[in-house]
């Protein structure tokens, strides 16, 4: 690199900065004055033609840096120069009524070509400036014109799921186009193109986005291509490439015909299932005709393989086929037909409908129904481990919470400001000890011990819904009971009964079917394992040493045999329902298709009639009006299988039940179990809850088996580096932005980090932020500190952090992104620092899922949100505890300020250790807000204007875009609205 001397005195030149290098060059000022101003008329414009010699240079890039006789210098580094012929380039320029020009030239990188530091003295009309050698002539006169170098790049998005892309590049010693570059042109499917005019450069780099802040920058590298055609797709760069739209042919081929159409009725609903049709390139959708009745033929669009044809004539016979459709317009032969006639009309037709509104406004309270509060005696059930449990002594049946229980508190649960719940599985379990609900047996009944006349499900769903409470119904997808599931399969024979056994194997009872409910006449129980034993080796087993001792003894001290308990190897499970294996890697792929447990039959959730079991299941309480399913175990099941059967189904039934809208707003929020401290499960993407957030990247095999396993191979190998990443969740800067969900699942999540992190708030809150660009909206989290699993860190016991940290964990749930959830009891530190579940080994009443019933003892009326008009006996001493209050107001708070429920969050700008702004801005809506929790904050950078404290009602004036905020003290917390509606509710324990 030549260095630049000082400008001689009788005429300017260019000169360079050094520090640290040349850091760009400078116009030295004129040293004469400007000329007179001359009559329009007279002035003469000059224009000069420069032409610069570039073989000997090797420059990617050409510039022109000038300074017009008596005027100023361009900005470095000058105007860009474009090819005129072969060796050359040229640039002309408009002198005005300067004779001359001072002239420099560069590759816009810093090299520079300055004629030794004396710059070039140059006229007008035709320059050439050849190896320091100035003549007027044009060296391309007659010869035909040098091309721009062009770039024509690709990129493809079939993996993404943008509606739209955009190219940001630099040509090789220019400057980045403006964010967010230039549009690119759909070229194909999947593909976007765009053709880029490089002028004397050779090559490009670039970077991809889809308009709405979501960006492909090679990992941060940006993409290095060069010119001719490129294409980008995953990450990879294919330099001279064919056109990967010129060969794409046609689509004619058609699916194939679905198979093994069933249609079965309820009623005057018919529900139809198919095995799913192959494509060669996918089917997109079904086409399902109806024939029968006075309606003449309907032809219906479905999206998955279940069809649920309700509204129908009574005792009237229809007919059904079904087509497969691929995205070209394909479509298949028509299946074999199926039929079904219809019943009679139900005499009360369920009249639930979800409330269908934005679910980050509702905070959770999670409720084990069967341990809540009891309102009728008549359907508690202790099980056939009542008496060793110990439950029995303490007169406390598993099974003694109900419906109408929860019915009778609703007014509790909204006094503390909640307006939704969550409740535990509600499908007819069957285990030894099931109350919980995830032992699912019939999935499309509901359990008789949860409901009692007059306080149905259904009437539960209607009497939250009067109240403006929405209902959270816990889901199970991956597994059923070890009993297998009612409807799907069930084993005939299982175990070794003999003498020791019988209390636990009972021999069949003809015309007696287990409800859990009601009790068999011949031997005084509920539960009924008659189905279940066998003295004789059941044919096809394959479980080797079948009915001989293992050696071992049971904990009652009974000789325990091989194959005594389900198992996935037995053979007693037909592996096209059932998976065949026990789980060995929690973080391996064989957490997705192996046995978790004995009393969790692992599911086959990649076969057809495993899909079609569930789905239409599922249906049922979606009509029912529920407001949003929690998934359970959802980790276990492939992220295709949700993308492509389960979610895909859920939102297709709400829609067509319940509208658009409602569908939007289904709340669907998974358990995606990673319980270790870090960002990445253990560095396994397929395991960490933000990952089940995100559609698929790309396409995979037909078959769902082998999707799953192609799709865990490409995203392992993909790492933690690859994954998308969001800006949903951020402000930009101090402003709202429209978040971009195009490549959204379906699915949101349990915060798992937060939940592990939560044995301290603080440390809550950073690994949150940490983890926050990998969630596709991290908003939708639902936050909580323990649960009926865990508490933080994965403790078995509920938190027992003391009464100031659960006030500080909640202000920062309540005020933070997410949606806060509490377990039952926490606010009043029910059963804290108890093991959470110890199984039949301990009574229910010394664990974390103790009845909590005694505490609700007694009247109470909720008037609004928050607000009790009434209270009497027992449940009113509750409501005065310390977290009560706490969380009632916090609830106030929250309620009253848009950004604190549906708002992004930054800290950018802001000084302390749990501090953030938050703003949320739709229509005529513009909520910002400053928030610190326990200690003091400094806000720098944020809007002038008027700020008012939610929690005290002090009003600052910022007027230099600075806001400092004394510390609150510990549980407390300072919410400083724009604008605000000023102090929201009365001073407390904590907010104060």
């Amino acid at each position: 690199m030549s260095r630049i001397r000082l400008p001689l005195p009788a005429r300017p030149v260019a000169v360079l900065a050094v520090a640290a290098g040349l850091l760009g060059l400078l116009a030295a000022p004129p040293d004469t004055p400007a000329p007179r101003t001359v009559p329009a008329a007279a002035v003469v414009e000059n224009t000069v033609t420069v032409h610069y010699w570039t073989r000997t240079k090797n420059w990617a890039a050409h510039h022109l840096h000038y300074a017009p006789d008596g005027g100023s210098w361009t900005t470095v580094p000058g105007v860009a120069m474009e090819p005129a012929c072969t060796d050359w380039v040229k640039k002309t320029v408009s002198l005005g009524t300067a004779a001359g020009l001072q002239a420099a030239f560069n590759d816009g990188s810093g090299t520079w070509d300055n004629n030794g530091g004396a710059n070039y003295a140059l006229g007008t009309g035709n320059i050439t400036v050849k190896d320091g050698v100035v003549a007027h002539s044009d060296p391309c006169a007659d010869t035909t014109p040098a091309p721009a170098a062009k770039a024509t790049v690709y990129y493809s998005t079939e993996t993404l799921g943008w509606s739209t892309a955009n190219i940001h590049y630099q040509p090789a010693g220019g400057a980045w186009t403006a964010v967010p570059g230039v549009g690119m042109q759909a070229a194909c499917t999947g593909w976007w193109k765009r053709e880029i005019d490089l002028g004397t450069a050779a090559s490009l780099k670039a970077a991809f986005n889809n308009g709405n802040g979501t960006w492909d920058n090679n990992g941060g590298a940006d993409y290095a291509l060069g010119t001719g055609v490129s294409t980008v797709r995953n990450r990879v760069v294919t330099p001279n490439a064919a056109d990967p739209c010129a060969a794409t042919p046609p689509d004619t081929r058609a699916p194939t015909a679905p198979t093994r159409v069933t249609a079965a009725a309820d009623g005057v609903s018919v529900l139809l299932t198919w095995d799913p049709s192959t494509d060669d390139r996918g089917v997109t959708t079904y086409q399902v005709t109806r024939t029968g009745g006075s309606g003449g033929t309907v032809v219906t669009d479905v999206g998955s393989t279940v069809h649920s044809d309700t509204g129908l004539a009574e005792r009237t016979t229809y007919t059904y086929t079904v087509r497969a459709v691929d995205a070209a317009g394909n479509v298949s032969a028509a299946s074999a037909a199926a039929t079904a006639t219809t019943g009679d009309r139900p005499a009360t037709p369920a009249t639930g409908k979800p409330l269908g509104t934005d679910p980050r406004k509702d905070p959770i309270y999670f409720v084990l129904t069967a341990r809540f509060n009891d309102g009728d005696p008549s359907n508690n059930r202790g099980g056939s481990q009542h008496v060793k449990s110990g439950n029995a002594a303490n007169g406390d049946p598993m099974f003694r919470g109900d419906f109408k229980g929860l019915i009778q508190k609703l007014d509790y649960v909204k006094g503390l400001g909640f307006s939704a719940i969550w409740v535990t599985p509600v499908v007819l379990n069957r285990s030894d000890y099931d109350y919980h609900g995830y032992h699912g047996w019939d999935f499309y009944r509901v359990d008789p011990r949860l409901e009692s006349a007059g306080a149905s499900y259904q009437d539960l769903i209607d009497a939250a819904h009067a109240k403006g409470m929405k209902i959270y119904q816990d889901v199970v997808y991956n597994h059923s009971s070890r009993w297998g599931a009612k409807g799907l399969f069930v084993p005939t024979v299982y175990g070794v009964r003999d003498s020791q056994w019988s209390w636990y194997y009972d021999e069949r009872q003809p015309g007696f079917e287990y409800d859990g409910l009601t009790i068999d006449a011949k031997t005084g129980k509920s539960y009924y394992n008659g189905d279940l034993w066998s003295t004789a080796e059941p044919a096809g087993n394959t479980c080797v040493n079948w009915g001989k001792p293992t050696g071992g003894k049971s904990a009652e001290g009974y000789t325990v045999y091989n194959c005594q308990w389900p198992s996935p190897t037995s053979g007693m499970f037909p592996k096209e329902l059932y998976h065949q294996c026990w789980i060995g890697n929690w973080e391996g792929e064989d957490s997705r298709s192996c046995w978790l447990h004995e009393d969790l039959a692992d599911l086959n959730t990649e076969t057809p009639a495993v899909q079609n079991y569930l789905i239409g299941a599922y249906a049922k309480y979606i009509d029912m009006g529920v407001d949003g399913f929690r998934v359970d175990t959802a980790v276990h099941i492939p992220r295709t299988t949700w993308n492509r059967r389960f979610l895909p189904a859920v939102q297709e039934r709400v829609a067509q039940r319940h509208g658009a809208e409602a569908a939007q707003n289904f709340f669907v929020f998974g358990e995606v179990a990673a319980f270790v401290n870090d960002k990445w499960n253990r560095g396994s993407v397929n395991h960490s809850a933000q990952f089940y957030t995100w559609k698929e990247r790309k396409e995979y095999d037909p078959d769902d088996a082998e999707a799953a396993l192609e799709m865990y191979d490409y995203e392992q190998q993909q790492g933690t580096g690859n994954q998308p990443t969001s800006t949903n969740a951020f402000l930009n800067g101090n402003s709202y932005h429209a978040p971009d969900h195009s490549r959204f699942s379906g699915m949101n999540v349990i915060d798992m980090r937060m939940h592990m992190n939560f044995g301290d708030a603080q440390n809550a809150f950073s690994n949150g932020k940490d983890s926050d660009d990998s969630y596709n909206d991290a908003t939708y989290n639902v936050v909580y500190v323990d649960s009926h699993d865990y508490g933080p860190n994965k403790s078995s016991e509920r938190y027992a952090g003391g009464t100031d940290a659960w006030a500080e964990n909640m202000s920062l749930m309540w005020t933070f992104r997410g949606i806060p959830t509490l377990y039952y009891g926490s606010e009043i530190e029910f059963q804290k620092g108890k093991k959470i579940d110890c199984g039949p080994t301990c009574p229910l009443s010394t664990t974390g899922r103790a009845y909590y019933g005694d505490h609700l003892a007694g009247s109470v009326t909720a008037s609004d949100f928050s607000q009790v008009s009434s209270a009497s006996g027992a449940v009113a001493t509750t409501l005065q505890q310390p977290l009560v209050r706490h969380v009632q107001r916090l609830n106030q708070i929250r309620r009253a300020i848009p950004a604190l429920q549906t708002g992004q969050y930054s800290t950018e700008g802001v000084s302390g250790g749990m501090a953030f702004k938050r703003r949320y801005t739709s229509g005529s809506t513009d909520s910002f807000a400053l928030v610190t929790v326990s200690g003091g904050a400094t806000f720098s950078g944020v809007p002038n204007g008027t700020y008012t404290d939610a929690v005290t009602g002090d009003v600052r004036t910022v007027t230099n875009g600075t806001l400092p905020v004394a510390a609150p003290g510990k549980g407390n917390l300072r919410v400083y609205v724009l604008n605000g509606p000023g102090r929201i509710g009365t001073a407390g324990p904590y907010l104060r």
